[in-house]
């Protein structure tokens, strides 16, 4: 008897899809992913939503995400409307007290709810916290070198402390934590702005993450900008650390903060396209990978795949 003739099913390709990244699953099983939420997707309505929709997948297939943010734009959107003047130096925003009350508004009151509503919209998952909560974050005063000048920023922080435990008692129990980049003082009794990414980065080493993953509006990081568009798809921390002086200033505390992850215990960290709807996803599940993959120095060659 002749076998029936298989039917085409037009599904097949998602079934290709899904075994592709049975492998990536395996391995980032129960680990966890520390992101950094930013740029373009922060206010693009659409990027939001696949944004959480990549964070909630992330937490179903088995996952521990962390999720930190700042907000800029929203930020400076605020003070625009109160008349107050946004100032940056060496990348950083000056925040005067007046500011810190915005900033803390914004960050907590804004940015976060938002953020936790559309995470919650699949379930009972994320909860909103700050750095100031259950001293998760300590930080002393900020001042910016420009110029050899030593430059006052306000109430800008360096972090001096990370307490995870609250973090940690949240993914414990299965939720989502969303993390604002605001810390307590550990001398003067101000609360403190801090630098969205610097704030991932310590989290992240803090909580032994596999990964810490920065989503940023450009592809990654360029070879030789503005001459070329060629993407860095993996290097190591020195590798990185040579290269921190000719990069523009936008991109320094967000390689900083790499480079401090996986010097501090995480394994990779990675920095992303964010207008890519899902780059999330094809990072963590593809072999082909997008952005720019920075690697502790022993270990300068990973897995098939991984690689990019």
């Amino acid at each position: 008897m002749s076998q029936p003739t298989a039917r085409k099913h037009t599904a097949l390709p998602k079934a290709r899809t899904l075994i592709e990244a049975l492998p990536w699953l395996t391995r980032h099983h129960g680990k966890t992913v520390v992101i950094k939420f930013g740029g373009n997707a922060m206010v693009d309505e659409e990027l939001k939503a696949a944004f959480a929709q990549d964070v909630v997948f992330l937490r179903h297939a088995g996952l521990r995400p962390v999720v930190v943010h700042g907000g800029g734009p929203q930020i400076s959107a605020h003070l625009d409307r109160l008349g107050l003047v946004s100032e940056f130096k060496a990348g950083l925003r000056v925040t005067s007290p007046e500011a810190m009350d915005v900033v803390r508004m914004v960050l907590a009151g804004q940015v976060q709810r938002e953020l936790v509503g559309l995470l919650n919209q699949h379930g009972p998952l994320a909860v909103g916290l700050t750095g100031e909560d259950a001293h998760t974050m300590t930080a002393t005063k900020r001042w910016a070198d420009i110029d050899g000048a030593r430059v006052d920023l306000g109430r800008v922080g360096e972090i001096t402390e990370v307490d995870p435990g609250a973090v940690q008692a949240l993914l414990d129990n299965g939720r989502i934590p969303v993390v604002s980049s605001i810390a307590r003082s550990a001398d003067d009794g101000h609360v403190y702005n801090i630098n969205a990414d610097t704030a991932a980065a310590a989290l992240a080493a803090a909580l032994n993450a596999e990964t810490l993953m920065v989503l940023t509006d450009v592809e990654g990081l360029y070879a030789d900008w503005p001459n070329s568009d060629e993407v860095i798809s993996q290097l190591t921390a020195s590798e990185l650390e040579k290269l921190l002086p000719e990069l523009a200033s936008g991109m320094v505390p967000k390689m900083e903060g790499c480079l401090h992850a996986v010097r501090n215990g995480v394994t990779t960290a990675r920095v992303l396209d964010g207008r890519v709807q899902h780059s999330i996803l094809l990072e963590i599940f593809t072999d082909e990978g997008i952005g720019t993959m920075v690697l502790p120095d022993q270990d300068t060659t990973t897995d098939e795949g991984e690689d990019q």
